[in-house]
């Protein structure tokens, strides 16, 4: 859907509100492999951490990190591993988690309603010109993603316990009540 300038939301403390009070998103990827499609999708539940604006040296705040889980048997998972290990044989770095593309994450509120033309009535009459549209609230967070998979590392495995227990304390805690 087109979004008019004046639709944007650019105000980084409204949009960590919205991805917070909506922490379930759409991990989307496009990942070369020959045995996974090229665009994946999963719905995750993440978690925003957002270092204080008093961290950074000009005061602005940060867009923060999102943390997730997603099960390994998870074909999306898989594709990412298999991207991981390739990236890291190509490069010779073993020890990056990073991969090299973007990801897409997007979250949306839970309120969103069709709008009729029949609700221009000043315009309409003027112009002639309106359409129907959607009313509605999203963030989309671009950025790399870090595949934590080596069940044998402490990295991975401080991630997966911290995540988990961050995970559970939001939905258990803030969701649930």
């Amino acid at each position: 859907m087109y979004l008019r300038a004046i639709h944007a939301e650019s105000h980084i403390p409204a949009l960590h509100q919205l991805i917070r009070q909506n922490p379930l998103g759409i991990l989307t990827t496009a990942i070369k492999s020959p045995l996974y499609p090229l665009l994946q999708s999963s719905h995750i539940p993440f978690i925003l951490d957002v270092p204080s604006s008093e961290d950074s040296s000009d005061g602005t705040i940060p867009n923060g990190t999102l943390r997730g889980h997603m099960a390994k048997q998870n074909p999306q998972a898989k594709a990412l591993m298999e991207a991981l290990a390739a990236q890291q044989q190509q490069t010779g770095n073993n020890t990056s988690l990073e991969l090299e593309d973007e990801v897409l994450v997007l979250f949306t509120s839970e309120h969103h309603h069709y709008v009729t033309p029949k609700f221009y009535t000043e315009t309409k009459p003027a112009t002639g010109k309106v359409v129907p549209t959607w009313n509605y609230a999203a963030a989309q967070a671009y950025g790399k993603i870090r595949v934590y998979c080596d069940s044998k590392s402490e990295e991975t495995g401080t991630f997966l316990q911290k995540a988990v227990e961050d995970l559970t304390k939001q939905s258990e805690g803030s969701i649930m009540g």
